[in-house]
């Protein structure tokens, strides 16, 4: 095989796959084939890059030409114009700024520049499915200098403690700490498991999805190397079903690593064994709680358990048990590779290395970002993100899924780490950031928080079976312009009688959205009491659309696509609209050319 000059990668990540980009790999293949430069020209299918917002994307290299929104039809271009003719196709390349001008790599664009890609490092950089390319990025170096050297475990755990990387699951508990509580330990029989969390349940996070997606050997490896550290002898990576992709490839990746012999019986000749199978879970959100999860592997329905005994005494089976969730894992090796030093030099005094983030809702670049613990919310938003969209003003962002918190414009500034989040009432969480404009009603976003952990509540204690319910009809009276000001009050009650008696982290911080919201934003709750008004024109019973007799031209538009006709007026005359009859569907807002219709 002649030597390969280019290198065409195409993201193969589930954002991108859904839009078509396992047929432009193919119709790359097809094409260079065509053109006989299949020989010189390799198509790789690689991890997310990140800027979910202009995919599908495609990176060609030398160059590092980023191509956006790439369609199969514009394959043959990119192949005769940059690939045979060495011309950039300027018209495919992501567009900045006012101006909009072509950011030909995407290292350029402001996406990335505030960026520090840690747990990200191989996405969209290497085929994940190819255990070579990954052990030709410095993979397996951590695993096979600890098992040549005959390091020691407590050496590797002391390493992973000075470090300071704190569980990026939502605890933010030390890493090493519970690595060392494992290791300490006994196991009658020896037996120690180490399991993974890969159970992403937060609306909006992707995280960790994509991690197993662009590089699922860094997470065996460190789970290897885990096992090693605490005394180890089963590994179970948790997985959702509704991860095909991940699932696919981790399958891949755990099959080549067995071949390589750096899983099951004497890893590397060394006498150490350890081997990974895959659980798949069913999508119950609770199961992302440690002992529901852990009581889901052992095939019993996912329900939790209370703590003490810890996982770490006591867990899978019975069996002392370390369970790390993906990004934690994705940390490992970068750690042992550059050392504990480089790694604590990042981030604040307590939150130390980087967090990624699913960056989603009002936000122009919806994504994947991975940023210095430290960072301020605005660098997020406006830097990376782009601001809201449309003009809008940014009012706040959730942060945590929903266990987390409503941070409001006026606390922009913050910087995202541990300490500062709870302070404000938030939480890190797993790492979902969700952008919310002016036309979101908070009192709506608590509700949607609060019926998510209503539906996904396991039932098996009455604060969280009872009390989720309970607040989610209390905040349903308000939006239908039923509340009144006692209601708010039994909804703070019931919040912290809640976060007090629930048996796991999902009814302990479900109140949380809601807590946030009163706090920063209780007078859009008075609104809907007192004024029986929805400040931000979302809450359907709490709205009327009026129309300005002034503007209104008598076009009859409004009138004839108004599906239950409510609306009257004779042609070129100004029109009204039917309280009574008005179902609210916002039709003739949206067909009214002259900003006659208004909601509020």
């Amino acid at each position: 095989m002649s030597r390969v000059r280019a290198h065409i990668m195409v993201c193969g990540g589930t954002g991108c796959t859904s839009s078509h980009s396992p047929q432009i790999a193919e119709a790359f293949e097809q094409q260079l084939k065509a053109n006989g430069l299949d020989e010189e020209i390799k198509v790789v299918r690689t991890g997310c890059f990140g800027l979910c917002a202009i995919g599908p994307i495609v990176m060609v290299f030398p160059e590092g030409a980023c191509y956006s929104r790439v369609t199969p039809e514009d394959v043959p271009e990119i192949v005769q114009e940059h690939l045979i003719k060495g011309r950039i196709v300027t018209r495919l390349l992501h567009m900045e700024g006012d101006e909009g001008e072509a950011v030909t790599s995407l290292n350029d664009t402001q996406f990335y520049k505030h960026q520090m890609r840690i747990a990200l490092r191989n996405c969209g950089v290497i085929n994940p499915e190819s255990i070579d390319e990954y052990i030709g990025t410095d993979g397996y170096m951590a695993l096979s200098n600890i098992l040549e050297n005959k390091i020691d475990p407590q050496e590797i755990i002391d390493n992973i403690k000075n470090s300071g990387l704190r569980g990026r699951g939502g605890a933010g508990f030390s890493t090493g700490m519970k690595w060392q509580f494992t290791k300490d330990a006994v196991s009658p029989d020896g037996v120690k498991y180490v399991a993974c969390n890969a159970d992403e349940g937060d609306p909006g996070a992707f995280m960790d999805r994509s991690i197993l997606e662009g590089d699922p050997f860094s997470i065996l490896e460190a789970m290897t190397i885990a096992a090693y550290a605490v005394g180890g002898t089963q590994g179970y990576i948790y997985v959702r079903a509704e991860y095909p992709i991940a699932v696919a490839r981790l399958e891949t990746a755990i099959a080549a690593a067995r071949e390589y012999g750096l899983l099951g019986e004497n890893i590397l000749g060394s006498g150490f064994s350890f081997d990974i199978e895959l659980r798949l879970g069913a999508g119950a959100f609770v199961c992302g709680e440690e002992t529901a999860l852990l009581t889901s592997i052992e095939g019993n329905r996912g329900e939790p358990r209370p703590r003490p005994p810890f996982p770490a005494n006591k867990g899978l089976f019975g069996k002392p048990t370390l369970l790390n969730n993906v990004e934690t894992y994705a940390n490992i090796t970068w750690i042992l590779n550059n050392g504990w030093e480089k790694f604590a030099a990042i981030g604040t005094e307590k939150s130390k290395g980087t967090k990624v983030f699913a960056l989603g809702g009002k936000i122009v670049n919806t994504g994947l970002v991975e940023i210095p613990m430290g960072t301020t919310l605005r660098t997020i938003v406006e830097d990376i993100g782009g601001g809201c969209p449309n003009g809008k003003k940014f009012k706040a962002a959730q942060t945590g899924g929903p266990s987390g918190g409503c941070i409001p414009a006026s606390l922009i500034d913050t910087p995202i780490d541990y300490d500062s989040l709870t302070a404000i009432g938030s939480m890190m969480g797993s790492g979902g950031l969700i952008v919310m404009d002016e036309d979101n009603c908070m009192v709506d976003i608590a509700k949607f928080f609060l019926e998510f952990c209503v539906d996904e509540s396991c039932g098996k204690c009455v604060p969280c079976r009872i009390g989720t319910k309970r607040l989610y009809d209390l905040l349903c009276k308000i939006t239908d312009g039923k509340g009144t000001l006692e209601d708010i009050d039994t909804i703070e009650e019931l919040c912290y009688h809640l976060k007090e008696s629930a048996l796991c982290a999902l009814g302990q911080s479900a109140p949380n959205p809601v807590l946030s919201t009163l706090q920063y934003f209780r007078d859009e709750y008075i609104a809907h009491v007192v004024e029986k008004r929805c400040p931000a024109g979302v809450c359907k019973n709490l709205v009327q659309y009026k129309i300005d007799p002034n503007k209104c031209k008598g076009c009859t538009l409004c009138a004839k696509n108004c599906p239950v006709d409510a609306i009257t007026g004779a042609i070129r005359a100004p029109h009204s609209i039917d309280p009574s009859k008005c179902i609210k569907c916002g039709v003739c807002m949206s067909n009214c050319k002259f900003d006659a219709i208004t909601k509020g």
